[in-house]
């Protein structure tokens, strides 16, 4: 216990000496506003499992409205909170376009939800300490790459839309949680800079590393659903 608090007291004590008391504001601001979306999604998705609120198509289209609404609608100092109104809606809504899918994964097994959680929940914080630690703008070179390699899945998805192969979506579903992994790095860096040269909005900020997290909880959901199909249908072949 002594050397786990001893461990922890370096570790804040490097954070402290890293970065400079506004810009630890900033980021417990932007966790904060991250924890209050994932907790808003969680709603939204529990409301359409349940079947109290099913807003269909129309979370889907409030999703692309909204986060077009906040990247177009700037930071001017005096909308802070309509922004932030607009990202739990934002939230809400992608909790609801989730809901489909969580009920699902239920049906196959309710405890892939609990794994995927603890997964992605384990993978951003790790992250999230790796890229504050790292040298100042360290992975900030992954920007490109990444951008390069969703765009080759873009391309590939739409190639697969004839070929239906089943090996391309499964290997897209795995890329897809590398490149969200090297985003959440990307991300955290990115913040820090943009936060040191001036841009410290809190929403947008939040926004960025809400779509890695969902990305990524989405992604682990279809990869260990389908894992549990195969076993099971493995297990009725033997038989």
């Amino acid at each position: 216990m002594e050397a786990f608090q001893q461990r922890f007291t370096r570790f804040t004590n490097g954070l402290n000496q890293k970065y400079e008391p506004y810009l630890q504001q900033h980021l417990a601001k932007v966790y904060m506003m991250l924890g209050g979306t994932s907790a808003v999604t969680a709603i939204g998705s529990i409301l359409q499992m349940k079947h109290y609120i099913d807003l269909g198509i129309i979370a889907a289209l409030g999703t692309l409205f909204l986060v077009l609404g906040l990247h177009f609608y700037r930071d001017n100092g005096k909308n802070y909170y309509t922004r932030v109104a607009m990202l739990y809606g934002f939230g809400f809504c992608s909790g609801q376009t989730l809901g489909p899918l969580l009920s699902y994964v239920v049906s196959v097994d309710p405890s892939i939800i609990v794994t995927a959680l603890v997964g992605t929940f384990i993978t951003f914080a790790s992250l999230s300490v790796a890229a504050l630690l790292a040298g100042r703008g360290q992975y900030l070179f992954l920007g490109g790459i990444l951008i390069s390699v969703i765009n080759t899945m873009t391309l590939l998805s739409i190639l697969n839309m004839f070929f239906k192969s089943m090996f391309v979506q499964m290997a897209q579903l795995y890329v897809g949680v590398i490149v969200m992994a090297g985003f959440i790095l990307f991300d955290t860096q990115n913040i820090v800079e943009k936060v040191r040269y001036g841009n410290r909005d809190v929403v947008q900020h939040s926004l960025d590393l809400f779509f890695d997290v969902l990305s990524m909880f989405r992604r682990l959901l279809i990869i260990l659903t389908q894992k549990e199909e195969r076993r099971r249908e493995n297990e009725r072949k033997r038989r």
